[in-house]
């Protein structure tokens, strides 16, 4: 029995670093609805490539206004054209893949005018794209989202924390509510900052781009090392992501080669235990640039 035990303990050794190293691993985000040459829902999560998706966005919402989703080319709500969006997220999921509603985005018309406006707006959310049954409407069908990404950047800050509250507290009933959320680098956030202080999310895909404080530079990956520091530090969230335009023409500044990437800037932020992987913005610009096929292997 003695040489036994001597035999097991290096082989369950070698399984638990197995494991770490498995779980050390990332994932990559993408966001995918805002331009309809960028292709169907199905093929994007075929491309084995991706683990979470942003369907963008609902982009009016709030103040006594009947949300509206906005998917650009693909398909068109106000037919209930966008149902067919259901089979794409049944064929993500089916791979593992979650795949979030992503609310607000950088054009649109929205904001909560109080915490009742808050509640009502995460019921609306929860009977038209997540677990509840209480409308025959659903705009994406009858497919059941894994959550809700919050990428505010427009309006007021106020209520979003309680909208991620009711959320969670709507995902205790049924199936699991995932909340996500994209903040500027900027810290702490000047729209999120109050939601992302209820440490209720799930995943925070930082953008580290459009800001140069606190994005890469040619060259000089330090501001960036630094915020990221201080994110991974400051916010308490399952994982935090390191968000980046996956072309150069995908955002106004914050661009980092594929190279760069996996050989500079990936080996340092991936020493924090919060670091998840790498989202992208998005789907159409990683089509052109072939960015995430890059850096799959090192994420």
């Amino acid at each position: 029995m003695e040489s036994r035990r001597q035999f097991l303990s290096p082989l369950l050794l070698l399984l638990f670093q197995a494991l770490l190293r498995t779980s050390a691993r990332g994932g990559i985000a993408v966001y995918w609805g805002q331009n309809g040459n960028e292709g169907t829902l199905a093929d994007t999560c075929a491309t084995g490539r991706f683990a979470y998706i942003n369907i963008a966005f609902l982009n009016k919402f709030g103040g006594g206004q009947t949300p509206e989703l906005n998917l650009a080319g693909h398909c068109n709500p106000a037919t209930n054209s966008c149902r067919v969006v259901s089979d794409g997220i049944r064929a993500c999921q089916s791979r593992g893949i979650k795949v979030m509603l992503s609310i607000g985005g950088g054009i649109g018309n929205y904001s909560l005018s109080s915490r009742d406006d808050a509640r009502a707006f995460s019921v609306y959310l929860w009977n038209n794209f997540l677990g509840g049954g209480g409308s025959a409407s659903r705009p994406l069908g009858d497919a059941v989202l894994d959550g809700v990404d919050l990428d505010i950047e427009l309006g007021s800050p106020l209520h979003y924390d309680d909208l991620v509250k009711y959320l969670k507290r709507l995902g205790k009933h049924g199936r699991k509510v995932y909340v996500t959320g994209a903040p500027q680098c900027p810290f702490p956030d000047r729209l999120m900052g109050a939601a992302l202080n209820t440490s209720l999310f799930d995943y925070v895909w930082v953008q580290f781009y459009n800001n140069p404080p606190c994005q890469y530079t040619s060259g000089n990956p330090k501001n960036l090392e630094n915020s990221w520091m201080r994110w991974t530090r400051s916010v308490k969230a399952g994982k935090i992501f390191l968000g980046l335009p996956a072309a150069p023409q995908a955002a106004g500044s914050g661009f980092i080669p594929a190279d760069v990437l996996t050989s500079e800037i990936l080996p340092v932020i991936r020493r924090s235990k919060k670091y998840g992987g790498v989202m992208l913005w998005s789907k159409y610009w990683d089509d052109q640039s072939g960015y995430s096929s890059a850096i799959v292997k090192s994420v």
